[in-house]
């Protein structure tokens, strides 16, 4: 999970934009076209798109609705681009922390993805790569693309094709098939909050405004201080839930027994909860959470901002079932080709610490595989797999001794 906090910063609109067409928003590169498609990977549940800037490039962005103006993480990127040092901000985290980060304005940048064209967009670009998205996502990651593409088309994401299909608002028409259902959407200061009805208990079932999160890799988060009737359930797993600009972002994990989002209903929904302390204090917009991409990967998904609303279809992943790591590592990509993964976490009384495993740790193999022929995606696949199975796996320590160990992987929520 990733929780970008508290980039909440003011931003001046752009002079210069070309007449007809909207500060840092796209169109399509041939205005005779009605349409474009995108190539786009899902990576660890977020979704990894190419674009130039000003030419040079590609360039990879993750691509997420919950970011309001579109950021640059490399430092060393927006150096060799030459881009201008606008206004300077301060980056303030989780309830209003300070981070040490500063990051600046910088507009008038040309930005390309196949079919379409931003002429003059305004990035933020921090003063250091404190994410690390790179190492978290197992390849280049330059930055963040936030909500302008969502602004400008209707964006059908269309995973089993690993494309996004952006359509021009005024000639798009809906799909009409049966399963297809329309879920309304309320755009505020540039993102997307729709209701879902969520189960708690047995008893209770509550309407909750969420945020739609695509740079979210969980499921559901509920932010229990944002109405006094949320509870974290009974059975629940106090764990690191994600990272922050701020840093690590605790909190517990749970499951709710229901979600419903439009007709569909989800079932035994894998959730966050997050600590107050590691939420931001200050949203402009009151709200119960968010959906990340765990769940919405079980749609066919169609976000369509320009007319207010959301369309999905359920497709070969929707009875799949939400599960968490049942080996309780993080790893963390490095090297050139990021194909090296080392430990970052062990998780107190999981199967790991059972079984001897250390941060820092560099994980060789598992069950006789060299973990090179792995992306990261593959290993979250293996190390969620099945309760019960037992992963042989030898690592080299950090003092450049070998070690080998057996984990029984296990369900532990």
């Amino acid at each position: 999970m990733l929780l970008f906090l508290g980039l909440g910063w003011e931003m001046r609109t752009p002079a210069h934009a070309q007449p007809g067409t909207a500060p840092g928003l796209f169109g399509l590169s041939n205005p005779r076209q009605k349409k474009a498609r995108i190539p786009i990977q899902l990576q660890r549940n977020l979704l990894v798109v190419k674009a130039n800037l000003n030419g040079s490039g590609p360039y990879n962005f993750l691509l997420d609705t919950g970011v309001n103006t579109s950021i640059i993480t490399s430092p060393t990127l927006a150096d060799s681009l030459g881009l201008r040092h606008g206004q300077q901000y301060r980056v303030v985290g989780a309830g209003g922390l300070d981070t040490g980060l500063l990051a600046y304005q910088t507009d008038s940048v040309r930005v390309e993805l196949d079919g379409v064209v931003a002429p003059h967009m305004t990035w933020l670009v921090l003063s250091d790569d404190a994410l690390n998205l790179s190492g978290y996502i197992g390849m280049p990651i330059h930055g963040i693309l936030g909500s302008e593409l969502f602004r400008s088309f209707v964006v059908a994401l269309q995973l089993d094709n690993n494309q996004m299909v952006v359509h021009d608002p005024a000639t798009f028409r809906a799909p009409s098939g049966k399963k297809w259902d329309a879920v309304p959407l309320t755009v505020q200061k540039n993102k997307a909050y729709f209701t879902a009805n969520v189960q708690l208990t047995d008893s209770l079932t509550l309407p909750l405004k969420l945020v739609l999160d695509t740079g979210a890799s969980h499921a559901l988060s509920i932010e229990l201080e944002s109405d006094p009737r949320l509870m974290a359930p009974a059975r629940r797993l106090p764990t690191d839930l994600g990272r922050g600009l701020s840093g690590i972002v605790q909190g517990y994990l749970g499951r709710v027994p229901t979600l419903r989002l439009g007709r569909y209903r989800l079932r035994s929904v894998l959730t966050s909860y997050p600590n107050a302390a590691d939420v931001q204090s200050r949203t402009d917009v009151a709200r119960n959470g968010n959906i990340g991409y765990e769940l919405l990967k079980r749609f066919s998904l169609i976000i369509d901002y320009p007319h207010q609303r959301m369309l999905l279809r359920p497709n070969s992943r929707f009875r799949d079932p939400f599960e968490h790591d049942m080996c309780g590592i993080e790893l963390l990509a490095a090297g050139p080709q990021y194909r090296r993964y080392l430990i970052l976490r062990v998780m107190p009384g999981s199967p790991a610490d059972a079984a001897g495993l250390q941060v820092e740790d560099e994980l060789l193999s598992i069950n006789f595989l060299p973990v090179e022929g792995f992306t990261l995606t593959q290993l979250d696949r293996i190390l969620h797999s099945e309760d019960g199975r037992v992963l042989l796996l030898v690592l080299r320590r950090a003092d450049g001794s070998l070690h080998t160990a057996s984990v029984r992987l296990k369900r532990q929520i």
